[in-house]
C-alpha cells in the first residue's frame, strides 16, 4: 500500500517556476515508478513527467520537455517535479501517481495509487 500527498503548488507569474513535491509513505515506494499528471478545468487529465523505477528512464510530455525535470531524492520517499517558464498552458491540478511497473509510464492506467492533487494558477 502507497499513500502520496502533493504539496508545492501556488500561484505564480507566467515565467515563473515551482517544484512540487510527492511524499510517500509505504516501506517498498522505491519499487514504484513514479508519474506526475495534471487535469485543468473541462480537459482530460493528461500525463506530464515519469520516472521508472527499475530502468531510471524519464518521460516528458513534449509540452513541458526542457521546462520541467522530474527527481527523487536519495531515500526514495519524496519524487519532485521542478517547473520553469511556467504559461497559462500549464494551469491545473497536478497530480502524482505511483506505478509498479516501468513500461507505458504515460498512461494513466499503469499507475495504482494516486494522490489528492494540488493546485497549480499561472497568472499572466
Amino acid at each position: 500500500q502507497v499513500q502520496l500527498v502533493e504539496s508545492g503548488g501556488g500561484l505564480v507569474q507566467a515565467g515563473g517556476s515551482l517544484r512540487l513535491s510527492c511524499a510517500a509513505s509505504g516501506r517498498t515506494f522505491s519499487r514504484y515508478s513514479v508519474g506526475w499528471f495534471r487535469q485543468a478545468p473541462g480537459k482530460e487529465r493528461e500525463f506530464v513527467a515519469a520516472l521508472a523505477w527499475v530502468t531510471r528512464i524519464t518521460y516528458y510530455a513534449d509540452s513541458v520537455k526542457g521546462r520541467f525535470t522530474i527527481s527523487r531524492d536519495s531515500a526514495m520517499k519524496t519524487v519532485y517535479l521542478q517547473m520553469n517558464s511556467l504559461n497559462s498552458e500549464d494551469a491545473a491540478l497536478y497530480y502524482c501517481a505511483a506505478a509498479t511497473g516501468w513500461e507505458n509510464l504515460t498512461s494513466d492506467n499503469e499507475y495504482s495509487y494516486w494522490g489528492q492533487g494540488t493546485q497549480v494558477t499561472v497568472s499572466s
